[in-house]
């Protein structure tokens, strides 16, 4: 990027950052100023990141390996057994189901595609975004049951749709592979991809608790190191063949994992009342929120900026069944017999915001299939229109939206039992 380009992604930051607790309670919310900030930027000719493409889709790819490592740490099984059935639900049915659902719909709208295109799509469209409805996570009336299933399905199936979207990928790009040769690469991939992660999160956990205990660490640097082991785990992952997405998430869940089993057996003072793993991922949330914002700048500048008002009535229709029919009728079908009501199904189905995961896959698909001029377009074209209505629909409905669900929960259950939930990715910790 050129200097004026970082400068005003600086500005905006800064400008945020100045009014964030005045706009807690708002409909404005930080996705929705820096994807306006870029399309305004691309609309006015002042900045254009779209020459630039090799290296948005490397920004794109250390952005989403960190998401990925980030969300992975936050969540743990023991931390949510009590209120696993829900977001079990979500994953195990309605995810399977959303992608279904929506590879029929792309095929019904687009029925030049092949099938692993019309499949591609909607796996890049599946992965939620609870951040940008962070207006439910935050609010106190809406139970903890409700507001932990939406927090672990968004922090879980970005990374559970990797395999998928990278299958799909190299299907519409290799298309001549024989089938022993698309079995030893999903092998090769999702194998080296678990194998690489595991051994990256459970090393560095080992290093950095073993440093720490001789006394030969910072904090600060623990932090920092942290943060960079995503990187070794996606970048060593494909040096050795397989997926760097797939490492970094299961880099994730062996660091989170680790940090949790110390936090059992230990009696340290300084850590008491938290876990090990989270502590040391600080930094690397916060670089999160980082680059998810310039992400949301260079996804306004290079998608929405010049395509307003050019899109296809095939390309509006995807979008908006994406939103609603696609996302919504699995989630009711997956939460039959769970006891909760049509208003709590309706609630969650209609908040399953579309962010950083499908800007990240459209960045990269934008680079991989730019060859495919016609079908890529249409299908770049899909996710940027349905992201940005997420962005907007569900950031100005997420506060009205909560108030009257929780005020409908208030009346219909008990009071929920308070559980400590895990960190938002931003650093701001819903209270149940």
């Amino acid at each position: 990027m050129e200097p004026t380009e970082i400068a005003i992604i600086g500005v905006t930051l800064l400008a945020f950052a100045a009014v964030s607790r005045r706009l807690d309670s708002s409909p404005l919310t930080m996705p929705m100023v820096f994807v306006a900030t870029g399309a305004a930027m691309s609309a006015l000719n002042i900045v254009e990141v779209g020459a630039e493409i090799e290296a948005v889709g490397l920004l794109a790819e250390i952005t989403l390996a960190v998401i990925l490592f980030s969300d992975a740490t936050r969540l743990s099984l023991p931390r949510i057994r009590r209120f696993i059935a829900i977001p079990g639900r979500l994953l195990g049915i309605g995810l399977p189901l959303t992608i279904l659902a929506g590879a029929l719909v792309n095929h019904l709208l687009f029925d030049d595609w092949p099938w692993a295109q019309a499949l591609l799509l909607a796996a890049v469209l599946a992965p939620t975004d609870a951040a940008l409805g962070s207006a439910v996570l935050s609010n106190e009336t809406v139970p903890t049951r409700d507001r932990l299933a939406l927090n672990v399905e968004s922090g879980l199936n970005d990374g559970l749709v990797v395999p998928v979207v990278a299958i799909c990928t190299s299907l519409l790009l290799e298309s001549s592979r024989s089938t022993a040769s698309w079995i030893g690469f999903v092998a090769q991939q999702i194998g080296f991809g678990a194998f690489a992660g595991a051994l990256v999160g459970f090393g560095g956990i080992g290093i950095l608790r073993r440093a720490r205990s001789a006394g030969w660490s910072d904090a600060r640097y623990e932090q920092i190191a942290t943060f960079a082991l995503p990187v070794v785990a996606f970048c060593g992952s494909a040096a050795l063949g397989g997926n760097g997405f797939i490492a970094a998430f299961s880099a994730g869940l062996a660091f989170g994992s680790g940090g949790l089993r110390r936090r059992i057996r230990s009696d340290e003072p300084d850590m008491a009342g938290s876990e090990e793993a989270e502590h040391l991922a600080e930094f690397t949330e916060d670089a999160a929120e980082l680059l998810g914002a310039v992400t949301f700048f260079v996804f306004g500048n290079l998608f929405v900026g010049d395509a307003l008002g050019e899109f296809s009535p095939a390309v509006i229709i995807a979008a908006l069944a994406s939103l609603t029919i696609v996302r919504m009728i699995p989630v009711a079908i997956a939460l039959s017999g769970s006891g909760l009501d049509t208003a709590a199904k309706g609630f969650i189905g209609w908040f399953g915001p579309r962010g950083l995961a499908s800007i990240v896959f459209g960045i990269l698909l934008l680079e991989e299939l730019e060859e495919r001029s016609e079908t890529a377009d249409q299908l770049v074209g899909v996710i940027s229109l349905t992201v940005t209505l997420s962005v907007f629909l569900h950031g100005a409905t997420a506060a009205y939206g909560a108030r009257r669900y929780g005020a409908h929960s208030a009346h219909v259950e008990p009071m929920h039992e308070p559980v400590a939930m895990p960190r938002m990715r931003g650093g701001r910790q819903p209270q149940p």
